[in-house]
């Protein structure tokens, strides 16, 4: 999949700057308060709230004190306790100071998970906003393999082994994507283009090499075959010729023999005449029909079934496939644009 990129330098730059805006405001908008309790404290141990709600407090203070770094570290370390909401919404707005808008949306993603009352009314339409305003500036990506074993990378990195699936979103921009299983190839493009907001379904599809290569002939098979029956038949009307040349020419012998030898009259020179000609002409015959011959010869060689390397999804060409012999063996691609 392949679309233009016109603009997106400027798209990135803007996400930044709101992004940064939001962060500045970090002070006003986090949460503060202890963490409550509702349905996202189900199955957490009064310990692990507690060990939870300190970290939460720590971070707020790093946050203050606009020690992003530290603040993110105790809001992880706090997460690994329990997923309170109020712990993701803090860590997004610590996550805005790096421009690490992915993560960002995640951790809103989460935030806003149970509505409005683990926060307030006023931070959950604060996350829901910025949460959108992600969505509109990066690409939601699904990508599917059904082959099992398939290995599939995003930008050299592990997504999934097949059968599978991916789902997020991405930075937008140039990435590579491939799927990679011994014995198959992946056809489709590697070089993945994806523009802001937009939504990408990508199902790779992986094929063996003789799934993607059909033999083809330049032209139609018949056409060496009816110029090889062409030179057959002129050379047999030459045959034909020569034959009548072989019998005006015993005749015109018989009739010198009969004269004694004597000055042929126009009737026998005629003969004599005649024979000559129809000699031109069957050899000239034999000359045609042996070219016709040695042309058929020559075209049934070039109209040797070749390789080619198809789009199996299209039936397009898009790979011609030749063998090396000789002292090099393998193959040879010309990729036709």
């Amino acid at each position: 999949m392949k679309r233009t990129m016109n603009g997106l330098p400027l798209v990135l730059a803007s996400t930044a700057v709101l992004l940064s805006t939001w962060a500045v405001a970090a002070d006003e908008q986090q949460s503060n308060t202890s963490l409550g309790y509702g349905p996202w404290a189900q199955g957490v141990s009064p310990g692990e709230r507690k060990a939870a709600d300190e970290l939460f407090q720590a971070g707020n203070a790093f946050m203050e004190e606009s020690v992003f770094v530290e603040a993110e570290k105790k809001y992880r370390a706090a997460l690994e306790h329990w997923k309170h909401p109020a712990i993701h919404y803090n860590l997004a707005l610590a996550l805005m100071n790096f421009n690490q808008p992915t993560e960002t949306h995640a951790q809103l993603v989460a935030a806003t998970h149970y509505g409005p009352d683990p926060l307030d009314s006023e931070k959950y339409q604060h996350a829901l906003k910025y949460k959108n305003l992600l969505e509109n500036q990066l690409t939601w990506v699904q990508i599917t393999c059904d082959e099992p074993d398939a290995t599939v990378t995003l930008d050299g990195r592990a997504l999934f082994v097949a059968p599978g699936r991916f789902e997020g979103l991405m930075h937008p921009g140039m990435h590579s994507l491939v799927a990679i299983k011994k014995g198959y190839v992946y056809v489709d493009n590697t070089s993945l283009v994806l523009n802001p907001g937009e939504r990408a379904n990508l199902n790779l599809k992986l094929y063996t090499e003789e799934q993607l290569i059909v033999h083809r002939s330049r032209w139609p098979v018949w056409i060496p075959w009816a110029v090889m029956g062409s030179g057959l038949a002129v050379a047999a009307g030459g045959g034909l010729l020569h034959l009548q040349t072989d019998k005006d020419y015993r005749g015109f012998d018989a009739g010198i023999v009969q004269c004694g030898g004597c000055e042929p009259e126009p009737g026998l020179a005629n003969t004599r005449a005649r024979g000559d000609t129809l000699q031109t002409a069957a050899y000239g015959a034999y000359a045609l029909g042996g070219a016709a011959l040695v042309g058929s010869a020559v075209l049934l060689y070039l109209n040797r079934p070749q390789p080619h390397r198809i789009n199996p999804a299209t039936g397009a060409e898009v790979v011609n496939v030749t063998p090396l012999v000789g002292d090099t063996n393998g193959l040879l691609a010309t990729f036709r644009f």
